[in-house]
């Protein structure tokens, strides 16, 4: 009624940016994973006729509490119904009154909901704004005469105004219909929303509603979400390509299948174990949601390839789940201990308790060619070790800044985690900070107030130094720099460059106005996750870190001369001890 009355009104609520954290996130900040479900008339055998698609999927035995079944098996917390799509033939799986495009008389969304709901899951609506493939397979999908006549005026929906009219008057079919909808999950931007202040409206009409888009972080939207990309090293370290920091609420999505299209055509490829665990597992290591994509069948059920992984999937993450859920990625905003790559090609990330941050994780995705792990700890003081699947102590030592795990085997072939119990941080000193350029409300201080949502930010400026006062003469063994995880790490494109250091200098002083010659010039690596630059354990009072250049190059107007760090601090000592 409210937005009915402000639509009549002519009063629409004016251009608004989400809360960077809300409460109607909570569901989505404590997900692990999600299901992405491509589903509609042209899911094969494709059909033109929406009562013949609808009667063959009834006829078919769908139930949405396979669904769930399903995505309870991938541990998943959530649901996205990829329905109302461009390349599915816009069909809408529910009773709809307005006219233009197939719309079911079983109301497959409401049963989806409900099952979902009883079951702890929530389900969230995928829209999209384009009908450029209004005609695609020699059908028209779309009705606008019929539209027409509902509107009283001349509609054309293979335009994108036309469309977005349609589409925009759906939302608010959908609001009215399902207060339980977990939100919507939104296929780019629309003018005809925006000039009408779509999202502003949802928010305000459904405030338990969140809202994600596809590939484009849009500061109103509660979510971003990344599509598969390809070209990591490894190949299932997904989040190499995700360019928005953390804490803004990111997503990746990916088909469990690698080969074949986003829905269901006809062919039941394999799922590669070893890429998507890999990717639901380095996902939450970096505190990225996994939305991942099966291709259900017209009568809902997966291809048996599919079908047989989720069983698998379900007696795998079982053990292990404890490392996953309720937990953030380590070595970022969070703590913890350095993810990526480790010794004798390992290579894998760390998770951290969200109540017990003295509980971490050690997610190994690659073994080492050794029985050895050695991990930067990070000024972690470890207590003790142990395999989360076996229960088996394990052998450990601390010096020089790493963890090393000894005497290890029966790796497991996806992931082997250990759960590390520490006793907090050591050796950590504080300083003042201050830098020779910061943009504003990002001062150099915010790179040293333990505050996750702060930051330094150099104004695109470099060279650009940052300064540390550890207030009177301490020893100094090391610096360590989280730099803000808001741009890739690997080189994708011309748009998609590191914004991170790669060569600097480090120099140290007494007075703070002699600084003689750098104790240390050289690169630091493009990688993402906690840097560190070690030193032989000299007395100074003052560090400072000139960095010359990052990794972006000219022709990449987004990332050319950004830094921005989030937290940087002086290690005054290594942890050492060891245990069993």
């Amino acid at each position: 009624m409210l937005a009915a009355l402000v639509l009549a009104v002519g009063l629409v609520p004016g251009p608004a940016q989400a809360d960077l954290q809300n409460p109607r996130q909570a569901f989505l900040r404590g997900a692990v994973a999600g299901l992405f479900l491509h589903w509609g008339e042209r899911t094969a055998p494709a059909h033109t006729s929406c009562s013949g698609w609808e009667s063959d999927v009834t006829n078919g035995g769908w139930t949405p509490n396979y669904w769930v079944s399903e995505a309870q098996k991938l541990h998943a917390q959530y649901l996205v119904l990829a329905t109302f799509h461009s390349r599915l033939g816009y069909a809408r799986p529910w009773p709809s009154a307005i006219p233009g495009s197939c719309s079911t008389k079983r109301d497959f969304l409401g049963e989806l909901i409900a099952a979902a709901k009883a079951n702890g899951l929530r389900v969230i609506l995928y829209m999209t704004d384009d009908p450029q493939w209004h005609a695609d397979g020699g059908h028209e999908w779309l009705d606008s005469k019929a539209y027409s006549t509902y509107k009283g005026k001349t509609v054309d929906l293979t335009t994108r105004d036309g469309f977005g009219q349609f589409s925009y008057d759906n939302f608010f079919e959908v609001m009215n219909r399902y207060p339980d909808l977990g939100g919507f999950w939104i296929d780019n931007d629309n003018d005809y929303w925006l000039s009408h202040n779509l999202y502003a409206q949802i928010y305000q009409k459904r405030p338990n509603y969140t809202i994600s888009n596809n590939n484009e972080d849009t500061p109103i939207m509660d979510m971003i979400s990344n599509e598969q990309k390809t070209g990591m090293t490894p190949s299932y370290d997904y989040p190499q390509a995700v360019y928005t920091a953390a804490p803004r609420l990111t997503e990746a999505d990916f088909k469990l299948p690698s080969t074949g299209a986003w829905w269901y055509d006809g062919s039941n490829p394999t799922v590669d174990r070893t890429l998507t665990l890999g990717r639901l597992i380095t996902n939450a290591g970096s505190s990225v949601k996994a939305l991942m994509a099966e291709t259900a069948q017209v009568n809902g059920k997966f291809p048996s390839n599919q079908e047989s992984f989720n069983t698998f999937a379900n007696s795998w993450l079982n053990p292990i789940w404890e490392s996953l859920s309720g937990t953030e990625g380590g070595g970022y905003l969070y703590g913890g201990m350095q993810p990526g790559a480790w010794n004798d090609g390992a290579y894998g990330v760390t998770t951290v308790s969200k109540t017990d941050p003295d509980t971490q994780y050690i997610h190994v995705v690659t073994k080492p060619s050794t029985s050895t792990l050695k991990i930067r700890d990070n000024g972690t003081r470890v207590t003790s070790v142990r395999n989360l699947r076996t229960g088996a102590a394990i052998s450990f030592s601390q010096g020089g800044g790493s963890l090393t795990l000894t005497g290890l085997s029966g790796w497991d072939p996806y992931d082997t985690v250990f759960q590390v119990t520490t006793a907090g941080r050591e050796g950590i000193d504080s300083a003042s900070m201050s830098a020779t350029a910061s943009a504003s409300g990002h001062p150099a201080s915010a790179a040293g107030d333990g505050d996750y949502l702060t930051y330094w930010d150099s104004n695109k400026t470099l060279p650009v130094s940052l300064r540390f006062d550890l207030g009177s003469g301490r020893k100094i063994q090391y610096l360590g720099i989280n730099q803000r995880e808001d741009s890739v790490s690997y080189a994708r494109s011309a748009t998609e460059q590191s914004a991170r250091i790669k060569n600097y200098n480090v120099y140290f002083s007494s007075d703070g106005k002699n600084w003689g010659s750098p104790v240390k010039s050289a690169t630091l690596p493009s990688r993402r996750g906690v840097q560190f630059i070690d030193f032989a354990g000299t007395t100074a009072r003052y560090v400072r870190l000139e960095v010359l250049n990052t990794y972006a190059a000219s022709s990449d107007s987004a990332h050319y001369q950004q830094l921005r760090v989030d937290e940087a601090w002086i290690g005054s000592s290594y942890v050492t001890g060891s245990g069993a």
